[in-house]
């Protein structure tokens, strides 16, 4: 084929690529529309003719045509973590006093960006093409949308300039403008569908679609703004890594700012707080970071959120309506929560129907009665909630309940001292149906399938009453429901089939004992070994156990002790679940009694299984760096606790020796 067609291909998608980067990056572009479109149709004139030069990361195959049958879970590099919150300068300036300490008081640089109101996806780009794209998910893993990613025109297929990292994670947000919005819900409205709450309600939906054409047609942006894991590149500061971010190709927010201090912090959230009506997407806030990367490994992360950067969210947006109806609702774990029906308000650019009112203390506290009328507010414009009683509406005060609303057994408080009331019945329907979505749950059972409107649907046909007769189900039950046919069936059943391999751990954390969670259960699985060990154990076992204290050794006691437990328990078992947590057969190991501390990130293992592996030879791993550890692993971009190991004397393995000590399983260092 002649060499002047690769070329020109070849041109074409490089004018194609500049004219993205002019208007996505630098909003300066220097053609008009109608001349991008011919550029466009230049190109795929040219490769439909020589489908031989066609690339995936050519402009053309941004949308695939390609429905999908879903979505797989995919796990991130690097933890996608949460921001914690501030909703003053007050607790601002808390948040600064402890990254002052722990800086040591040294003065840093901060960088602020606008906080967008639109949905948090990981770009994945290795030796500069785009491989992966994903949603956040539980920040541990979530499911892949690249095909859906891929359509967004800001986002490039494969990064421009150089300095190009070997592999990197490139975090940011999939927003829709309002103007769109607009456009997009007019359009719904013609043809007699739903509409979309809000820009971010309209993304989120339409990241779920399974046909990127239509995804295509939705005319979602994007903003990136996080660095996650990296390979093969240099950066010291974040404001570094936005400039590199426009250099890639890859729009940045134009308004982010580098600020001396936080009193420059203050006046940026000031000045937005009050100007952000004039932009065409929505913001709910500012981020705040420290700058220098150097610092940010310094002050390190919690299990949820960086120390180094907190989001400044605006005053929340309030609104004054009428409560028809004060409701109860009751959880997974018998909390009977009353939830406040309101006469519809809007608030903030969303119909408000509902609000929580926490518990009874917090209706006392207002004085709250049915027919008055309230202020409200969206805190942290997401969860809305009733501030005040602005006009009492001359009913009777609510009456706190004496009997469950679903079941109608005996409410209680458990403790004298103890907010919550609760439905005593483990067979209330209502707890039921959370308990199993509980259950099922990627984190407990990972029964895949097993959502809301299935879990509804096998409870109110009365096929499943405990957890054990999710293990009874038979296809013949299932087709018999109007969500199955053949395929789904047969998907539930083999996810059902596998859950009965799941450790011990994960079986503790489905059975939803109260106060215990997931770092609990695996801790409690790899001290008892067996379930029947732990349901012999005492109070005085469990509160040996660093980890445990007394109020979750009496719920642990309390819940075996229950006769309707042990009888699941013992259903269960008699079902083929595993009830024993694995462990590799070993000698003495190097790491025997040892206390560990795992930082940066290992090539050849997941941080977890590196863990399970020392928990099986007798170490105790724990998250931070004292006198008292004995060693720290560190991977490859090793953090703060690198650092304080160095500073502290504690003996540093490195990965490759990691491997041996392990492989070796050596009596002693």
């Amino acid at each position: 084929m002649p060499e002047s067609v690769r070329g020109k291909i070849g041109s074409l998608r490089k004018q194609i690529r500049r004219h993205d980067y002019l208007y996505y990056v630098l909003t300066h572009p220097e053609i008009s529309d109608k001349e991008y479109d011919d550029l466009l149709k230049q190109l795929k004139d040219l490769e439909k003719q020589y489908p031989q030069y066609i690339s995936l990361d050519s402009p053309t195959q941004r949308v695939s045509g390609q429905v999908i049958d879903g979505f797989k879970s995919v796990k991130h590099r690097q933890k996608m973590l949460s921001l914690e919150n501030t909703y003053s300068f007050s607790e601002l300036d808390d948040w600064n006093e402890r990254v002052q300490k722990g800086l040591g008081n040294k003065a840093t640089e901060y960088t602020v960006e606008l906080k967008i109101d639109g949905v948090s996806a990981n770009l994945t780009y290795e030796k500069g093409g785009l491989t992966r794209a994903a949603t956040r998910g539980d920040g541990d893993q979530g499911e892949e949308i690249t095909l859906n990613l891929r359509t967004i025109r800001s986002i490039p297929l494969s990064l421009l300039g150089g300095e190009i990292p070997k592999l990197i994670e490139i975090r940011g947000e999939v927003y829709m403008s309002r103007q769109d919005f607009i456009y997009l819900n007019k359009e719904r409205e013609e043809g007699n569908l739903p509409l979309f709450a809000n820009p971010r309600n309209a993304a989120a939906g339409s990241l779920k679609l399974l046909d990127s054409n239509i995804v295509a047609q939705r005319k979602l942006k994007f903003f990136a703004h996080s660095l996650g894991n990296y390979q093969g590149a240099k950066i010291k500061s974040h404001w570094q890594f936005l400039e590199f971010l426009k250099n890639w190709g890859l729009p940045v927010n134009p308004y982010c700012q580098l600020c001396r201090d936080l009193k420059e912090v203050k006046q940026y959230c000031l000045a937005w707080q009050e100007k952000r009506k004039q932009l065409d997407y929505d913001i709910d806030g500012a981020v705040v970071k420290v700058n220098p990367l150097d610092f940010q490994n310094i002050l390190g992360v919690t299990l949820k959120s960086p120390r180094w950067a907190v989001a400044y969210k605006f005053p929340a947006h309030q609104a004054t309506t009428e409560v028809l109806k004060i409701r109860l609702q009751v959880g997974r774990t018998g909390v009977i929560t009353p939830v406040a029906e309101l006469k519809a308000v809007e608030c903030g650019g969303v119909t408000i129907k509902h609000a929580t009112l926490h518990n009874f203390d917090e209706i006392k506290r207002l004085g709250l009665k049915e027919g008055d009328r309230v202020l409200i507010e969206r805190a942290g414009e997401v969860i809305p909630k009733v501030v005040k009683v602005m006009r009492s509406g001359g009913r009777k005060p609510f009456a706190q309940p004496k009997e469950c609303p679903v079941c109608g057994q005996k409410v209680s408080r458990q403790k004298e001292d103890e907010v919550a009331y609760r439905c005593t019945n483990l067979s209330c329907p209502a707890q039921l149906e959370r308990g199993l979505l509980h259950f099922a749950s990627r984190a407990a059972m990972d029964i895949e399938g097993m959502g809301e409107s299935v879990v509804s649907q096998l409870v109110e046909k009365g096929l499943v009453n405990d957890f054990s007769d999710i293990y009874r189900l038979k296809k013949e039950e299932l087709l018999n429901l109007e969500l199955f046919k053949e395929k789904k069936a047969d998907n539930l059943l083999q996810a059902i089939q596998k859950s009965k391999q799941q450790p011990l751990s994960r079986l503790l954390y489905a059975l939803g004992v109260r106060h215990v969670g997931q770092k609990a259960s695996f801790v409690l699985a790899q001290k008892f070994k067996t379930l029947d060990a732990l349901m012999q154990a005492s109070s005085a076992d469990f509160t040996s156990i660093y980890e445990v204290g007394e109020e979750m050794a009496e719920s642990i006691t309390d819940f075996f002790k229950n006769k309707a437990n042990r009888s699941l328990i013992e259903g269960l078992k008699g079902l083929g679940l595993n009830t024993k947590e694995e462990f590799l057969k070993t000698k003495s190991s190097a790491f025997s009694g040892k206390t560990v501390v795992f930082t940066g990130e290992l090539a050849g293992f997941s941080r977890k299984s590196a863990e399970g592996l020392l928990r099986q030879q007798g170490a105790n791993v724990t998250s931070s760096v004292s006198n008292k550890t004995d060693f720290v692993v560190a991977g490859e971009n090793p953090g703060s606790k690198y650092i304080k190991a160095k500073e502290l004397g504690v003996r540093i393995i490195y990965e490759n020796s990691f491997k041996k000590m392990i492989e070796q399983r050596a009596s002693g260092i």
